[in-house]
């Protein structure tokens, strides 16, 4: 982890998930700083028209623009017809997503098949 006075900085890394989605890890905390460094690269996968797994398990803080940058992916997403779905996030973050009322848009899943089951038709 790359330290940033004296916090975690926010790391993301894009790779293919199977045939038909994108799998975005996402490391540290996702506050100001970690949604400024996400902002674009999720804008971009969200804009190619695919289904997005984001692997939330090293996540261990999500500040509500972090939140924003999420839902705003994901309606980007169902506008064409795909899914974003978040893999495994850990129970803090889990509980600030589910207290917001967010399941719905922004679906939980716990392993990655059941991410892959999800994108089935």
């Amino acid at each position: 982890m790359d330290a940033f006075f004296g916090m975690e900085c926010m790391q993301i890394n894009i790779s293919e998930f199977g045939d038909s989605a994108k799998k975005i890890v996402l490391t540290g905390k996702l506050d100001i700083a970690g949604a400024q460094t996400i902002e674009l690269p999720l804008a971009t996968v969200a804009g190619s028209r695919t289904n997005i797994v984001v692997d939330m398990i090293g996540v261990d803080f999500i500040a509500s623009i972090g939140i924003r940058h999420l839902l705003l992916a994901a309606r980007t997403v169902a506008r064409a017809s795909r899914k974003l779905i978040l893999l495994d996030p850990n129970p803090s973050v889990t509980d600030v997503l589910v207290t917001a009322g967010l399941g719905d848009i922004l679906p939980i899943v716990r392993s990655e098949d059941e991410a892959r089951a999800a994108f089935t038709p």
